[in-house]
């Protein structure tokens, strides 16, 4: 295949990526309907994320002394945004490139464009309101009246479906997950064994996340998306490190992911607010990072002082680039990408 800047292969990509520019137009003008300031953080941080299995890039800041310090790519806008609710502003959005390692495919690329948004004061439903409105404004704007992902249709005018992370397990893998974990607290024999009667296959040495990302992947996502759009809600706490716990069920979170032609888009939280809560999870899931990659990235400390005055809130961050593929029917995020990673 010619490289993307040869003339014939631009001409095959320039439509979809017209598209995009049509579609990101829209988003923005719907924004600012919507009273939300367009933000633009700076990428380059003291912490990149402290989710186990997101991957950072690194790099050194050379400082007028001469000094290096260690600073990280963000994976997320995430912190620097929370910082600004904290500073009082009650909606805000951003349309932010993000750095992410050992992530490449027809889905992925290591730099990519989220769109991050965040409502003070508002309830997390209120983003799944948000979802609805973007999906439909995406279609209308690159001339579309559905999302497709290969031979996958999602109807982006119809009201998607909101359906639990325990149900989805139950229908689609015959998995009771909610018996495996109570709190932060998970139980990987429990789901082993279930794991083990319905013949589904898990290495030895896979703990309960590991099991718990390969029976999504695998048996539940395949089916979310499909006709209309899912809203794949209330994960287990122990897979949501940075929202807060549903109010009625302590094992769940207030956190849920948008899926469209079996492929996520977008994800969700009602957002955690107790500092000392949100460090203990950081802990954690740096220390599994280290057992498992050899590597932790630090804590903002920062961002857990922001906390401490950040009011409750809403946010959710979907991949701009996947939403411009479905639009389009563009069969590699490559395609959607104006300037692909050299």
């Amino acid at each position: 295949m010619p490289p993307f800047w040869s003339p014939e292969r631009h001409a095959d990509r320039r439509p979809a990526l017209l598209a995009r520019n049509r579609i990101q137009a829209a988003i923005r003008a719907w924004l600012a309907e919507q009273d939300f300031v367009e933000v633009d953080p700076c990428a380059l941080q003291v912490s990149p994320g402290n989710e186990a299995h997101l991957h950072a890039f690194a790099t050194d800041l050379i400082g007028n002394d001469g000094q290096a310090r260690r600073m990280y790519l963000h994976t997320s806008p995430e912190f620097a945004m929370k910082k600004l609710l904290a500073a009082g502003e009650p909606r805000i959005a951003a349309f932010a490139h993000v750095w992410r390692n050992r992530e490449a495919g027809t889905r992925h690329s290591p730099e990519f464009t989220m769109l991050e948004w965040y409502r003070a004061g508002e309830d997390y439903t209120a983003l799944m309101a948000d979802c609805a409105a973007i999906l439909r404004l995406a279609a209308k704007a690159a001339g579309s009246s559905v999302l497709r992902y290969g031979t996958a249709e999602c109807d982006p005018f119809a009201e998607p479906e909101r359906l639990g992370v325990a149900e989805a397990f139950a229908r689609h893998a015959g998995i009771d997950l909610l018996a495996t974990c109570k709190g932060a607290e998970t139980d990987a024999g429990a789901l082993r064994a279930q794991c083990d009667a319905v013949g589904f296959p898990v290495a030895a040495d896979d703990g309960w996340a590991d099991m718990v990302s390969k029976i999504l992947v695998a048996r539940v996502e395949p089916h979310l998306g499909h006709g209309r759009a899912t809203i794949l809600d209330r994960y287990p706490l122990a897979e949501a490190a940075l929202a807060r716990p549903a109010p009625d069920d302590p094992r769940v979170a207030e956190r849920f992911e948008l899926y469209a032609c079996g492929v996520e888009l977008a994800n969700g939280f009602g957002e955690l607010t107790d500092p000392a809560e949100q460090r203990r999870r950081f802990e954690a899931d740096m220390d599994l990072k280290e057992r498992l990659y050899g590597e932790r990235y630090p804590i903002d400390e920062d961002f857990l002082a922001a906390l401490e005055i950040m009011p409750e809130a809403s946010g959710i961050a979907l991949g701009f680039d996947r939403l411009a593929m479905l639009a389009t029917g563009a069969p590699k995020i490559e395609d959607v990408i104006w300037v692909p990673v050299g």
